[in-house]
C-alpha cells in the first residue's frame, strides 16, 4: 500500500519537521522533569503533575508548530500504523523512524545542557515491571485510538489539543506515566534525571508499545472498518493539503464526520 499523503511537501522537508518536533518534545519531557525535581524536591506527586502540565501542554503546542509539514507524529509506532491504514507510504515511515529517534535523543542532551549537566547521563532508573508493561500497551493503545478516531470522525483540527491532554492524563493513571513512544523512550536513556529510563528496561517498553499499536490497529479496523487512506493521511493533524476532505466511508461505518472541518487547506505550508 504506497500511502496518498507526502506529494505536495518533499520528503526532507517532512523529516526535519519530524526531527525537530522529537527533539522539542524530548526537551519538554526531559527539561520539565529536571525543572520539577529543583522546584519540588521530596515532592513526587507535585513533581509529576509538574512534569505531566507541560509535557501535555507542550505536545499541543509542538504538534501545532510542525504538524501543518509531516503530521506531527513524533513517534514510530504513529508513522507505521498510518502506514498500515494507507494514509503514508511505508518507504516515508521507515525514513520517519530515524528523524524521531535522534530528534529525541538530540532533545535529551539539550535538556540537559539547559540546566548545567553533563550533555549525555545514562539513566539507571529501572522501570521493566511486569505492570509497567500493561501499562506502555494500553497507554500506545489508547493514544492511536484517540489519533485515528478523530481522524475518522473528521475532527483532526482537535488533535493536538486531545493528544496532549491524553498524554497529560496517562501520565497519572498508568504505572508508567505513559512513554508510549519508541522514540522518546530511545531519548530519555540518556538523562539521568526524573525522567530518565535505564537501558536494561527500554527493550521490555518498546516491545509494550509495539503490541499496543498493534491491538491499536486491529481495534480501529473493528470500530471503523470503512477508514480511508486519505481520512489516515491527516493524521495527526491535517497537512500537505489533506485538510479539506471529507470522509468518505461515514455511511459504511457509521462514524460522523464532523463539522469543525472547513472548506481548503486548513494549514498554511
Amino acid at each position: 500500500m504506497g500511502g496518498v499523503t507526502g506529494t505536495s511537501v518533499p520528503l526532507w522537508r517532512r523529516l526535519t519537521a519530524e526531527f525537530l518536533g522529537s527533539a522539542f518534545l524530548a526537551a519538554v519531557v526531559i527539561g520539565s522533569g529536571i525543572a520539577a525535581q529543583r522546584l519540588s524536591p521530596g515532592e513526587t506527586g507535585l513533581e509529576l503533575l509538574e512534569n505531566a502540565a507541560a509535557t501535555a501542554a507542550g505536545l499541543f503546542a509542538i504538534i501545532l508548530m510542525f504538524g501543518p509539514v509531516s503530521g506531527g507524529h513524533f513517534n514510530p509506532v504513529v508513522s507505521f500504523a498510518d502506514a498500515a491504514f494507507g494514509g503514508l507510504p511505508w518507504r516515508d515511515a521507515a525514513a520517519y523512524l530515524p528523524a524521531q529517534v535522534t530528534g529525541c535523543i538530540g532533545g535529551a542532551v539539550i535538556a540537559n545542557l539547559m540546566f548545567a549537566l553533563p550533555a549525555v547521563s545514562i539513566s539507571a532508573k529501572h522501570r521493566a515491571t511486569p505492570a509497567h508493561f500493561l501499562s506502555e500497551v494500553i497507554a500506545t493503545l489508547g493514544l492511536l485510538l484517540v489519533i485515528f478516531a478523530l481522524a475518522r470522525s473528521g475532527r483532526s483540527r482537535s488533535a493536538p489539543a486531545a493528544v496532549g491532554a491524553y498524554i497529560g492524563a496517562a501520565y497519572f493513571f498508568t504505572s508508567s506515566t505513559s512513554f508510549a513512544n519508541p522514540a522518546i523512550t530511545i531519548g530519555r536513556m540518556f538523562s539521568a534525571t526524573f525522567a530518565g529510563i535505564a537501558p536494561s528496561s527500554v527493550p521490555s517498553f518498546i516491545g509494550a508499545q509495539i503490541l499496543g499499536g498493534a491491538l491499536a490497529i486491529g481495534i480501529i479496523k473493528a470500530l471503523y472498518p470503512a477508514i480511508t487512506p486519505a481520512e489516515a493521511a491527516g493524521v495527526i493533524v491535517p497537512h500537505d493539503g489533506d485538510a479539506g476532505r471529507a470522509p468518505a466511508g461515514a455511511g459504511h461505518d457509521g462514524a460522523s464526520p464532523s463539522t469543525d472541518r472547513l472548506p481548503g487547506p486548513a494549514w498554511p505550508r
